[in-house]
């Protein structure tokens, strides 16, 4: 038995090329036949798309609660604290409105895309899942709103972009004017709320400082030790003068006499401010002065709070209020669709390179495949008998 030689890269491609020349004619038609239909069909046959474009910038975010907060109680970590979002929500509602079916319905209606797709369906949904088809919305490289339809028409293309722009700014703008309204009223409402609180909390703050004569901690409780030093100072110095006179003339003298009264007084006055009897002069106990001014600071600083959140609660009430009178335009085009007489499809060359090829390489197969069963016909080889006994199934239907 002859065992059988291996070829080569190049004489399998010299075999395949003599294989398509010996049946040049039959390779050719093979080939022509379906590149001409393509051709046709390209040309003249199916209709071609065109495409208009719009690049617009997206709203710029607006988050004056997070700002305000940020700068009245310090830190950017107070609003992620409080739950309030620093994203970007006015792009993510004008993405989910130029997305909405409610805007793809009124452009389908505005145009009668039903009429000009030739729709012959039973559901809305099949036309608008069309519609669809032909419309999309992307981000590009700078983060801008990228919108693109494709139509058989350039102009009628043109116009669904503007339309949809348009539309999509109209919504967006009813969406923050009612955004804001709902807005107004709630900061409206604790704006009242506040305000109510805050004038508790002052006339509380007013009744504690008549009812412990408080006004400036830091001032009396400082006057207080001042004064107490003093007195102390003085009844020491009287103290030392009446034990030298009570040594140089006794304790009935006369000088003796009045250093007593003297001593008795300084005691007197030392002991009731160290009760708290001269508060109404502005002394303070020394024994509860801890405890009121701890007191005093606490009813303070409520007040500031309070105060703090009227002025935040006023500030965004009144933002809100202009937010809600204004109506302006959010998408900003930057680059206007256009009638753009290029086609996009089909793409012809691209087509008519692909029938080509793959046309050539299925009659490359046949004829290859058709001098391979010639000659195993001539060796008598199974394969030969195999291809004898399946060409006659179709001898015997004929007959």
């Amino acid at each position: 038995m002859e065992k059988q030689e291996s070829i080569g890269f190049i004489e399998f491609c010299l075999r395949v090329l003599n294989s398509d020349l010996k049946h040049f004619k039959f390779f050719s038609v093979f080939v022509f036949i379906p590149t001409l239909i393509a051709f046709i069909l390209v040309m003249w046959v199916i209709e071609p798309k065109y495409a208009a474009s719009a690049i617009v910038t997206p709203p710029a975010s607006t988050q004056p609660m997070s700002g305000a907060l940020n700068g009245l109680m310090g830190g950017a970590g107070m609003s992620s604290l409080l739950g309030i979002s620093m994203d970007n929500e006015d792009a993510n509602a004008v993405w989910t409105i130029l997305g909405s079916w409610e805007l793809h319905n009124q452009v389908i209606d505005k145009f009668n895309l039903a009429k000009h797709y030739k729709f012959k369906g039973k559901f809305h949904a099949d036309l608008l899942k069309k519609f669809r088809k032909n419309f999309g919305l992307t981000y590009n490289k700078e983060d801008m709103f990228c919108l693109y339809y494709e139509d058989t028409d350039p102009k009628l293309a043109v116009e669904v972009v503007s339309f949809i722009l348009e539309k999509a700014d109209s919504a967006f703008n009813a969406f923050k004017t009612k955004q804001a309204r709902q807005s107004r009223e709630y900061f409206q409402m604790r704006l009242d709320s506040c305000e109510h609180a805050l004038d508790s909390v002052l006339d509380a703050f007013v009744d504690f400082q008549v009812k412990n004569n408080m006004y400036e901690p830091n001032v009396q409780l400082e006057a207080t030790i001042k004064y107490l030093s003093e007195l102390q100072a003085m009844r020491e110095e009287v103290n030392m003068e009446m034990n030298f006179e009570k040594l140089d003339r006794g304790e009935n003298s006369r000088r003796y006499q009045e250093l007593s009264k003297r001593i008795k007084g300084m005691n007197s006055a030392l002991g009731g401010t160290l009760k708290g009897k001269h508060s109404d002069i502005g002394m303070i106990e020394l024994k509860k002065s801890p405890e009121l001014y701890a007191e005093y600071l606490r009813r303070e600083a409520e007040i500031r709070i309070q105060e703090t959140m009227y002025k935040l609660l006023r500030q965004q009430s009144e933002q809100m209020r202009l937010e809600e009178a204004k109506m302006l335009t959010n998408l900003h085009v930057l680059e206007p669709p256009w009638e753009n007489d290029k086609k996009i499809y089909p793409l012809r060359a691209i087509t008519l390179i692909f029938v080509f090829v793959v046309a050539a390489i299925l009659a490359t197969i046949i004829c290859n495949m058709r001098d391979y069963l010639e000659a195993e016909g001539k060796r008598e080889s199974t394969v030969a008998r195999e291809w004898n006994t399946f060409k006659g199934f179709f001898k015997k239907s004929k007959v």
